[in-house]
């Protein structure tokens, strides 16, 4: 018994014993540990420099992504154009997506037949709502007519780009996801030239092999994972775009035609649309509505045009234009006469043209052109004759500094024709379309302007919400209409015995607006109508 008492406290104390021994070990453990840092520590103060005294090395260890503006002094920030584009963005990710579908299609096409693909389409096409971002811009100064720029760009975009491909009844489709770029592009604007944009063509090349990271899926299913073929279609691509586009080669894409940009105007067409003969009949009901349109070969600005005679193949229009000649010697006048269509494409009649070569210069010249088909040499002739155009052109080269500063302005309005009063002049209302048109019982619309007491009405068009007119209307006054109005107002008339006439819209126009500005050409929202607009050209044109 006393034994076991014995060896019960024996083994009590020396269970207190062990617990007294492992704190004061651990203390002293800590407090040691604690006085070997403390004596091994650095007693001196943290070393600091300026980051001009530090070597490229560290400064690339503590900032790993420099701006290249901040790495080269050559480089200027451009951070107002990163906002621009931040905030055009949604609209400039639509635009290139539908400038890619117009580039890519007509290739897909050309290269499916080969791999035996019935089809490849863009199931869906987005860029994501993540702009790139310019790092910093290099502006070379050249003697040549040109602007040299190289830019940084980075791109951590967020795309959306899913391509389907048929074949053999199968569908495949291929998505690329998460998409992130980093390119060197050096962008030559060259020639520059005297006419807007001012520059002729856009050169672009890579200074470096572009890197790019991408995730790819087939049938939903990550591509990339694979072993080995991520690394692959990495090098791949570099490879591919290197080989295209690295300098010195260049991606063209020509803005106009330089050689023709560099001229300039050299004088003034007069032409004087007098009158047709005995057109040729388009129309089923055995008549025409003919107009005449001039232009000028080789010239992009829009071509002129008289207005609208209804139902007449004798029109008389004495209608004046001045089209500017740049280059004489290779320039000629077409005149197309056309018969206006309510609906559709709209007929030519015949047309003719005359070479400004031709005419005696200051000397005005009164011709009766024959109309044909076509001036194309091979196209055979007609023994049936599709009528006659009578103009007077008259060419007026211009002196030395006496350009007219609106020589090339094509919203200029063209003269008032003979016999207008010579403190007024004559209102064109011009009625080209309207949108969004929508009747309770019909919709058969068709316009009625009333001006000073007098009502005109364009023709109908059945069962159509969008209706194009493109009619002419004309008011000859005394006087400029600078405190009149134009009520304009959409109607929609049927044959029904109930509801025969409803009102889609209309809207009142004050002119005063035209007087000072000449030409108006703009779009109306019609009152009493839910969504529906109207479009409506306006012209004063003075003696």
């Amino acid at each position: 018994m006393k034994r076991d008492l014995i060896l019960r406290k024996m083994g009590i104390i020396s269970t207190i014993l062990g617990a007294i021994g492992f704190g004061f070990g651990t203390t002293i453990g800590i407090v040691f540990g604690y006085y070997l840092f403390i004596y091994f520590q650095s007693s001196d103060d943290p070393e600091t420099k300026p980051l001009v005294e530090l070597d490229s090395e560290t400064i690339t260890k503590m900032f790993p992504e420099i701006p290249l503006w901040v790495k080269n002094p050559d480089f200027d920030r451009i951070d107002w154009l990163n906002k621009l584009i931040g905030h055009m963005w949604p609209y400039m990710d639509k635009a290139i997506c539908k400038m890619a579908k117009s580039i890519a299609k007509p290739i897909i096409a050309e290269q499916i037949p080969n791999y035996k693909i019935d089809s490849v389409e863009f199931e869906m096409l987005t860029l994501g709502s993540l702009p790139p971002t310019f790092q910093g811009m290099k502006v070379y100064a050249t003697d040549d007519k040109e602007i040299i720029m190289e830019l940084s760009v980075k791109w951590a975009g967020n795309p959306n780009i899913i391509v389907a491909a048929k074949a053999f009844g199968l569908k495949a489709t291929v998505q690329v996801v998460d998409l992130q770029v980093y390119a060197t592009p050096r962008i030559t604007l060259k020639p520059l030239v005297p006419s807007f944009p001012c520059f002729a063509n856009i050169f672009v090349s890579l200074m470096d092999k572009p890197q790019v990271d991408f995730g790819l899926k087939l049938l939903g299913a990550d591509v990339m994972a694979i072993p080995g073929l991520y690394r692959f279609v990495q090098e791949l691509i570099k490879d591919q775009v290197a080989n295209m586009y690295l300098w010195p080669k260049t991606l063209n894409v020509q803005i106009m035609d330089p050689s023709k940009a560099m001229k300039k105007p050299v004088g003034l067409l007069s032409v004087k649309v007098i009158k047709a003969i005995k057109l040729k009949k388009k129309d089923l009901l055995g008549g025409s509505d003919p107009y005449v349109k001039l232009t000028l070969s080789g010239d992009k600005v829009p071509g002129k045009k008289t207005v609208v005679k209804h139902s007449n193949l004798n029109p008389e229009w004495n209608e004046e234009f001045d089209l500017v000649v740049k280059d004489p010697e290779s320039q000629e006048l077409q005149l197309i006469v056309y018969d206006w269509e309510q609906v559709g494409k709209h007929d030519k009649i015949g047309m003719n043209v005359i070479p400004i070569k031709d005419l005696t210069p200051e000397e005005p010249k009164l011709m009766t052109l024959e109309l044909v088909k076509s001036m194309e040499p091979n196209e055979p002739v007609s023994e049936k004759s599709r009528g006659q155009l009578v103009v007077e052109v008259q060419y007026k080269p211009f002196k030395e500094d006496d350009i007219p500063d609106n020589v090339d302005d094509p919203n200029a309005v063209e003269k008032a024709p003979e016999g207008t009063p010579s403190g007024g002049g004559l209102l064109v209302v011009i009625v080209h379309e309207a949108e969004d048109l929508e009747g309770k019982y019909h919709t058969n619309p068709s316009v009625r302007l009333m001006f000073k007491g007098e009502e005109r009405k364009t023709k109908r068009v059945k069962k159509n919400r969008e209706p194009r007119w493109d009619e002419d209307f004309q008011f000859p006054l005394d006087e400029p209409p600078i405190n009149d109005k134009l009520h304009v107002e959409v109607i929609s008339t049927s044959s029904r015995l109930i509801h025969p006439k409803e009102t889609l819209g209309y809207v009142v126009i004050n002119l005063g607006d035209v007087v000072s500005n000449r030409r108006i050409n703009d779009k109306y929202h019609l009152i009493d109508s839910k969504n529906g607009r109207i479009q409506i050209e306006l012209q004063w044109r003075t003696s």
